[in-house]
């Protein structure tokens, strides 16, 4: 049989599953879209209405509810397996800096969702932005845009009684396994004097990661795990810890299931 001959039921099955696929992805991003807005509707009001305490309690603990259950739909429809439960023994623990790589944008998402009351660090563009600004600003997240103010909220917020989470990257990874980490992961944790737990965020798809073009269509379902590992105590000297910390994520992730960042696959991927 001439191997060129296209069957045309298996060609009908591949389309099928391209479409199927791309209606997934599509609707992923849709729904967390029409989530961040709808919220926004909520926190505007409730911004202006709540005192800043009730306002942080009730918007941390609506984002971390709303994020629960986007992962859920997105594991129901097959688009994505995640296995997230080793961060539920951070629950109830004393205040400390949850520190993880960051492949893919979902990251923040995928840790949030586990973790009720997490103060969070994030772009000043997302904080402006009107789907998801209103929300961050109600939960009193930390803009990112201004050193001094950001590591001054930072250290209140630990020093409050909460966990902080931040990507000591800064930005999602430029390089594998890990991109060059900054200096305001050990300069909060030693004014704040708290430790750094390492987080672990592996995934068998570059969907999300440094270069990926969103109308791509990834191979689904996508895997996220999160694994923990080791506790720094506060550090004495910001530059030495850095390095130190550098050391470690590059040793322990060195066999990780990690996509390539900044590469963006061919049309027959």
């Amino acid at each position: 049989m001439n191997e060129d001959v296209i069957v045309p039921e298996a060609v009908s099955a591949s389309t099928w599953r391209n479409g199927w696929d791309m209606a997934r992805v599509f609707f992923g991003l849709g729904l967390l879209g029409v989530m961040g807005l709808l919220w926004s509707l909520l926190a505007i009001p409730l911004y202006y209405l709540l005192p800043r305490r009730a306002g942080l309690v009730v918007g941390r603990w609506l984002i971390h509810s709303a994020f629960r259950v986007y992962l859920r739909i997105l594991a129901l429809i097959g688009a994505c397996n995640f296995d997230l439960s080793a961060l539920d023994s951070l629950r109830g623990q004393p205040p400390m800096i949850i520190a993880p790589n960051h492949p893919s944008l979902i990251d923040a998402v995928l840790v949030i969702s586990r973790l009720p009351g997490l103060a969070c660090i994030m772009k000043a563009s997302i904080v402006d932005n009107p789907s998801l600004g209103a929300g961050a600003r109600l939960a009193r997240y930390i803009r990112n845009d201004a050193l001094r103010s950001m590591i001054h909220l930072a250290v209140a917020d630990l020093r409050s009684g909460h966990h902080l989470l931040l990507f000591p990257e800064g930005t999602r990874s430029t390089s594998r396994p890990i991109g060059a980490l900054r200096g305001s992961v050990a300069l909060i944790a030693k004014q704040a004097r708290v430790p750094v737990q390492t987080v672990f965020i592996e995934t068998d798809s570059p969907f999300l990661a440094k270069g990926w073009p969103l109308t791509r269509r990834p191979q689904l379902p996508i895997t996220y795990r999160v694994r923990l590992g080791k506790r720094f105590d506060p550090p004495q000297d910001a530059q030495v810890f850095i390095a130190k910390l550098d050391a470690y994520y590059r040793d322990a992730l060195a066999g990780a299931t990690l996509p390539d960042p900044l590469v963006v696959p061919s049309a027959d991927d």
